[in-house]
């Protein structure tokens, strides 16, 4: 590969993964980079409701498109966190709800001060301190970047949206900043006598030349797995779902700020709200549910009429060995996919954009920006894939199948040593890049119903009375708080 003045880059496929890249890198890089993206409106995409994490605002942001221009664009509504339901035990429930949990005091985190106030008698819930919790339960928003005349942080929100819709604004987008679209399905590639890609051919007979290609054909990975032949890691022994079904319902009103993620026999159910429907599916393992069942239990398990019949997506959770191989990266599906249980799909995109703007190579350091590249793509999954484990292994259910394989299997040892350090201790700890914050880690494992059997003593420095007033001033000012919020329903309405 040698970088010229005006590099040539080449997108193989559309959807949400192929738009985002050519969105951001027309707008990060100008002029310099000449954008080609190739799809064809005869292969379909993934693309189904998309519920995210926040920092898509940060995407946005980027692009500089106004959050009240994306919400109408892509009939998008307000994410406050995700609901858990029947995943600790068969009718428990909880949320991962973004932004934080109480307050820390000095350098000990809340949740210890929580978990000390437990100790002494204390029946309060640990998500009676969260205001992304309260206000998500109760239907409430608006902007509120912090809690007025106090030093608490207000609500930390992503969105919810149709990936179709989505992708269409950032077509507009990125086609306004110079980038080509060709409609087209790619019907060869052809390669230089050292390996790399030279140019595509599509099935009318035209021929695409660049320097870079980026792989967003999805699953089918065309030109990193089909035409590279990287190897992909297969994580089925630690995530055994391979199998979703998807089918989009009637909307139903109010519309609530918060994702619900189902937990059933043999999987689990997805509830994400649209302005103008609400997106279902479950995800479930073909080895302890049959397709039928799972059909029987989607539709069965619907708040309202759906509007089309359920459609099957397969899938091996994984990722490809490298990212990024010779003169070819892959980003969104091509280059592995991990469940939707915690809203990553889209962050996954957005990162990997990121870190290629970041990574673009020169002429003289390809193979060790390569590396570099490679090597965050490869911890930024295994991190995500631990916390996804996390919530099957932490599973009480009674129900046999695919519940009692994750309680009984063998965990990652990065996933094993957190495990039992919050058991032991209640610390949490995270690299400094990692996505999920600590108090997403807390909040899972409390969740999940693991307890610690000891906090950290600087808990105990508070006398009874201190502690008390400190959780009630907390509470009283969440509560407040919360109950000044409009509607997250008129906030849609504006």
């Amino acid at each position: 590969m040698v970088i010229r003045a005006e590099t040539k880059v080449l997108i193989a496929g559309g959807g949400t993964a192929g738009w985002m890249t050519a969105a951001l890198l027309s707008r990060l890089l100008g002029p310099a980079v000449k954008i080609r993206l190739i799809e064809s409106d005869a292969i379909g995409t993934v693309g189904v409701g998309e519920a995210t994490i926040p920092a898509i605002q940060h995407f946005n942001a980027v692009l500089g498109i106004p959050e009240a221009e994306f919400l109408n664009a892509t009939q998008g509504t307000i994410k406050l966190g995700i609901q858990f339901e029947h995943w600790g035990k068969q009718g428990d429930s909880y949320m991962h709800a973004f932004g934080p949990v109480g307050r820390q005091l000095g350098v000990t985190s809340f949740h210890h001060y929580w978990l000390a106030a437990q100790a002494r008698g204390d029946t309060s819930g640990f998500w009676d301190y969260s205001l992304n919790y309260q206000a998500a339960k109760t239907g409430k928003y608006a902007p509120l970047p912090q809690v007025p005349n106090t030093p608490l942080q207000g609500l930390v929100h992503a969105y919810h949206f149709d990936a179709s819709l989505y992708a269409a604004l950032l077509r507009r987008y990125s086609e306004q900043l110079g980038v080509q679209r060709t409609e087209g399905t790619i019907a060869s590639v052809n390669k230089t006598t050292s390996g790399d890609i030279a140019s595509v051919t599509l099935q009318d007979g035209s021929s695409y030349k660049a320097d870079l290609f980026i792989d967003c054909s999805g699953l089918r990975a065309l030109l990193i797995g089909q035409e590279l032949s990287v190897g992909y890691e297969d994580w089925r022994h630690w995530l055994p779902c391979d199998t979703a079904l998807a089918v989009p319902s009637e909307v139903i009103l109010p519309i609530m700020p918060y994702t619900r993620s189902i937990a059933h026999t043999g999987g689990w159910q997805w509830r994400i709200p649209l302005q103008h429907r609400t997106g279902n599916g479950l995800v479930y393992s073909s080895q302890f549910l049959t397709d039928d069942a799972a059909h029987n239990t989607l539709l069965d398990n619907l708040d309202a009429p759906a509007l089309a019949e359920p459609r099957k997506i397969n899938f091996v959770t994984g990722r490809r060995k490298q990212q990024w191989v010779r003169n070819c990266i892959a980003i969104g599906l091509s280059s592995g996919f991990l469940e939707p249980l915690e809203s990553t799909s889209i962050h996954l995109i957005q990162s990997a954009v990121l870190r290629l703007v970041q990574c673009f190579p020169g002429a003289d350091n390809i193979d060790t920006v390569r590396q570099e590249y490679n090597r965050q793509s490869q911890t930024e999954y295994e991190a995500i894939r631990d916390f996804i484990i996390l919530h099957y292994h932490l599973n009480q259910r009674d129900d046999n199948g695919l519940w009692q394989y994750c309680r009984q299997m063998v965990l990652p040892d990065s996933l094993k040593q957190r495990i039992e350090l919050f058991k032991q201790s209640a610390l949490v700890f995270r690299q400094q890049d990692e996505l999920f914050t600590e108090v997403a880690w807390q909040q899972v494992m409390l969740g999940q119903g693991l307890i610690p059997t000891a906090y950290h003593p600087m808990a105990d420095n508070l006398t009874d009375k201190q502690l008390s007033s400190f959780l009630i001033d907390l509470k009283h000012i969440i509560t407040h708080t919360t109950q000044q919020l409009p509607p997250h329903q008129a906030f849609l309405q504006q």
